[in-house]
């Protein structure tokens, strides 16, 4: 005779699997376990892995990736890619640290440094959502002209000797923090209260997800596109503000790979390029995987070339798995 506590147990046990499969089947459940195997594996692997310092040190070295990838989701859920990001941080820092040791108030400098990553944005956003150009073109366009120009500028040398004012934001601490951990960590929350709590972000996932369909609901999809790379551009400000004070110095090379490094982690992080599909939670994971994956490399003495290989191996696999889901949804549909 079934009694009401074997009733009680048998409705606990039924609700405990439903809540694990609804875990197992979570889009972000395969990169969170890929993040803590990895994180494992490097633990096993480097006794100097799991200390304070290298996690303190991993946490400083994603906040440029990882502030330049909040502005890269967006561009990314419409559809859209952004090529230019590595020049944006290069010559917006070289011209801002030139400026600065020519006699230019440290302030200024900083506030130079982001307008001048903000207009490449506004130039790729003009051309791209009022001239109706291609983004992969357009940005990769920029890039060259930004890299040029930086080179140009800089005549292929370092600019050192930069005031703390200008630094303080990517070497300065707070306590025993890095100030960059702080700054990405605000520029995530505000990245991800826009996409989710705000009708942009609304817009920008339905401009991603059916660009026609949206300007037929009334969503000004040319506004749209146009300050999701404006965003992009201030996202690639801050984060070349991140970067000179890191390093203590405005290089010519500065940025070099930052486009690869930005967009698998936002791909990995689950946000589709096809568009219509992201989150900042997702990029957050994503940007930290590959920070992990960089610091076990390096701590494992593992040739950079062997990093550069393994992030275009991360990005075709998650754009492989993107394309099986969206044929899955797609055979569903239909």
């Amino acid at each position: 005779m079934t009694t009401l506590a074997d009733h009680a147990s048998l409705a606990s046990e039924d609700g405990a699997r439903r809540s694990l499969l609804r875990v197992a089947q979570h889009p972000r459940t395969p990169i969170i376990a890929a993040l803590v195997l990895v994180c494992l594996v490097m633990t096993v692997l480097s006794e100097n892995f799991m200390t304070d310092r290298n996690l303190t040190n991993i946490l400083a070295q994603s906040s440029v990736v990882g502030i330049a990838a909040v502005g890269a989701t967006f561009v990314i859920i419409t559809g859209g890619i952004d090529l230019s990001v590595g020049s944006s941080v290069a010559v917006s820092g070289m011209v801002a640290a030139i400026l600065v040791n020519g006699g230019l108030p440290p302030l200024l400098g900083v506030l130079l440094c982001v307008v001048v990553a903000l207009t490449i944005g506004v130039f790729n956003g003009f051309s791209i959502a009022w001239l109706g150009l291609v983004p992969f073109i357009v940005t990769l366009a920029a890039l060259g002209m930004g890299r040029g120009l930086t080179l140009q500028l800089s005549e292929g040398q370092s600019v050192y000797g930069l005031p703390t004012t200008l630094t303080w934001l990517g070497g300065g601490k707070v306590g025993s923090i890095p100030v960059p951990l702080f700054v990405m960590l605000i520029v995530f929350v505000i990245g991800h209260i826009v996409l989710t709590r705000t009708t942009l972000g609304h817009a920008i996932v339905a401009v991603g997800g059916n660009r026609q369909a949206a300007r037929l609901s009334g969503i000004r999809d040319k506004r749209v596109l146009f300050a999701v790379y404006v965003i992009a551009g201030l996202c690639a400000g801050l984060a070349a503000l991140i970067l000179v004070g890191r390093i203590g110095a405005a290089t010519p090379t500065a940025g070099v790979g930052l486009e690869l490094q930005v967009i698998a982690a936002v791909v990995i992080g689950g946000t589709s390029l096809f568009g219509g599909k992201g989150s900042m939670i997702g990029t957050l994971i994503g940007v930290l995987l590959i920070a992990v994956i960089n610091n076990g490399l390096t701590l494992l003495d593992v040739s950079p070339f062997w990093v550069q290989f393994i992030q275009g191996a991360l990005i075709f696999v998650a754009v492989l798995l993107d394309a099986f889901n969206q044929r899955r949804i797609r055979s569903r549909a239909v």
